[in-house]
């Protein structure tokens, strides 16, 4: 999933002509591509073409110069996972440890009767692609892919491996993510092709870009009350319901601290300079100076784009209770949606929810998602300057900050495993193009060409 800072604009942007025809064969196979992909329905569980779409990957990649040897396609269950390494000479200046690029095949659920065109067939239209994973994230995969087989085209021979790890299963259970972790974590860094981005204003001026170096944990915790219930024409005091109506008011009552790290307080201090309101402006930089100022933090707060760059945050999303109109409840459940700042565990968030709901009678459990804690990735300067310098070959002004994802990417099972991971992903967007997840997905075609080249420069740069 698709995941940048809150203030960045989330869709895409026009290109500067001088782009238009850089690299014409890496732009019709990256069109190709992605055509080619989202008619591939990699949706978890029956009819899932996750394995055929990774098979297809890897022809498309031993056609376009890798070894047959060198490109891995295993499948795990109802989906799989690819790796590819395009090989180097040992001859890095900075030493001779891989660079990661990691991105996921699979996309969310897309029923066909509720999209205005049918999510798996792609529809070129009006400049723009449609179909489910046009934006997640098949866009950036294609171009990531052509951008690769282009390199090999021109003969360029990396100073360390370049491997390309594509997960399937990122958008459930991780569980592709967390082989690939376990096989490639020894690596100079990672750069996660399905985080980070720029942001235009609606006006098509780009606003910001984002490396993202950071993301929260995502938990999920379920609150249990058990009764013996009985007939509801004899109600009593103790009433599952009721119990959890109450924790849940707790709950919903009480702010995790407010916190910063050198990443979030980047953000911060980028986006007091260039936001409209002069309000959030000053909440920003207040907040990046002291996360405890209450009112700066109730600002930020109030803003649905703004609250999960704060601190840790938990949300009631789900309730379940009784088994008959007739009856007192025997049970009542409640699942607790946390997104835990980095540096916090899991566990401590347990604790504060089974205190706030304060009854010994309740049962308090973390649930699996597919998620791990990951510690926010150094702020590196060599990094920070390569991107800037490709970003700043199409848009010379654009602030480039670090960033925090709120939600979750397959760089956090990298992160946990050591491995320094940047959400890079070139694309520029804006909100009113924004459909990631949702219904009639879309992304305009003009973005492939500057990606290309954005792609091939930061992948020179960093294998030198």
């Amino acid at each position: 999933m698709r995941h940048v800072a809150a203030f960045l604009a989330v869709a895409l942007a026009a290109i500067p002509a001088a782009h238009a025809q850089t690299n014409p064969e890496a732009e019709a196979q990256a069109l190709d591509l992605l055509k080619r992909g989202i008619a591939f329905r990699t949706v978890a569980g029956p009819g899932n073409q996750t394995f055929e779409y990774a098979t297809y990957l890897k022809s498309v990649l031993v056609a376009g110069g890798f070894a047959d040897a060198d490109v891995q396609v295993e499948k795990l269950g109802d989906t799989a996972w690819l790796a590819a390494r395009y090989r180097g000479t040992g001859k890095a200046k900075n030493g001779a440890k891989p660079i990661l690029i990691s991105g996921h095949m699979d996309v969310v659920e897309a029923k066909p009767a509720d999209w205005t065109r049918d999510p798996f067939t792609p529809v070129v239209e009006n400049g723009y692609i449609f179909g489910r994973g046009a934006t997640d994230m098949k866009y950036d995969l294609s171009t990531t892919v052509a951008s690769l087989i282009q390199l090999k085209r021109e003969g360029y021979k990396p100073g360390r491996d370049i491997l390309l790890l594509l997960s399937g299963d990122e958008e459930t259970w991780m569980k592709t993510t967390a082989i690939l972790s376990d096989k490639f974590h020894d690596a100079e860094l990672l750069i996660n092709i399905d985080g980070g981005g720029g942001g235009l204003d609606e006006s098509g001026k780009p606003t910001i870009f984002g490396l993202q170096g950071a993301e929260k944990t995502y938990a999920d915790y379920e609150i249990t009350f058990t009764n013996p219930g009985g007939h509801s024409s004899a109600p009593r005091k103790e009433n599952a319901i009721y119990s959890l109506a109450r924790a849940l008011d707790r709950i919903g009552n009480f702010e995790f601290p407010g916190q910063v790290n050198e990443i979030t307080k980047a953000s911060f201090l980028a986006g007091a300079k260039t936001a409209s309101d002069p309000k959030i402006a000053d909440a920003m930089r207040r907040f990046a100076a002291n996360p405890q100022d209450a009112e700066a933090r109730a600002v930020l707060s109030a803003e649905p784009g703004l609250i999960g760059q704060t601190g840790t945050t938990c949300v009631a999303t789900m309730v379940n209770a009784g088994h008959a109109t007739n009856a007192l409840p025997q049970r009542a459940t409640a699942n607790i949606n946390c997104r835990i700042f980095p540096g916090v565990s899991v566990d401590s968030v347990r604790d504060k929810l089974a205190e706030l709901v304060g009854d010994p009678q309740a049962k308090v459990v973390r649930l699996e998602s597919g998620s791990v804690p990951s510690d926010a990735s150094p702020l590196r300067p060599d990094l920070m300057k390569i991107v800037s310098d490709a970003v700043h070959a199409r848009f010379p002004d654009v602030p480039v900050v670090p960033v925090m994802s709120a939600g979750a990417t397959d760089s956090m099972w990298f992160r946990n495993k050591g491995v320094p991971s940047y959400g890079a992903s070139p694309i520029f967007m804006k909100d009113s193009d924004s459909f990631s997840h949702g219904l009639n997905e879309r992304t305009p075609l003009s973005e492939i060409a500057p990606s290309i080249v954005y792609y091939k420069r930061v992948l020179k740069e960093l294998t030198k």
